[in-house]
């Protein structure tokens, strides 16, 4: 009887295949990883610099719109809303319905509807607030 053979024209056969997280398919992956990184660093400059000139124009210093965790914070300032409510950020489920109100109510402040609120600040940030702080959309609280 012959011994079984592991070898092919370009070398061992290890037991596994592409799917064992080498080859192609890990290739593809690590570039998705790269690309999301880096769709993502930019996607954060535009919210970052959108927030910047928002706060700007609330009377909040703007340098607190680059800052990660500080701009949620300040953002519930802006909203004219009890910052004590950023915890809820740490809530799984609440979070989400706490920066939909934090988008309408911030979209209310600058004289925009319901609709720019939840569309263009909450699902498609980047776009929002670059609107709120370039356009000529003056903050003016409302209670």
């Amino acid at each position: 009887m012959s011994a079984l053979n592991l070898t092919t024209s370009v070398g061992p056969v290890a037991g596994y295949g592409d799917m064992g997280g080498t080859g192609f398919f890990s290739d593809i992956a690590a570039s998705m990883g790269v690309g999301g990184g880096i769709l993502g660093l930019i996607l954060y400059v535009l919210v970052a610099i959108g927030l910047w000139k928002t706060f700007d124009k609330a009377g909040v210093p703007g340098v607190l719109g680059i800052i990660p965790i500080l701009n949620m914070i300040f953002l519930l300032k802006v909203a004219r809303m009890n910052m004590w409510l950023a915890l809820l950020y740490l809530v799984p489920i609440a979070n989400i319905v706490l920066m939909i109100i934090v988008a309408i109510k911030v979209g209310a402040n600058f004289g925009k509807g319901g609709g720019f609120s939840f569309f263009l600040l909450w699902l498609l940030a980047p776009i929002g607030y670059l609107i709120l702080g370039f356009g000529g959309d003056r903050y003016v609280p409302q209670r």
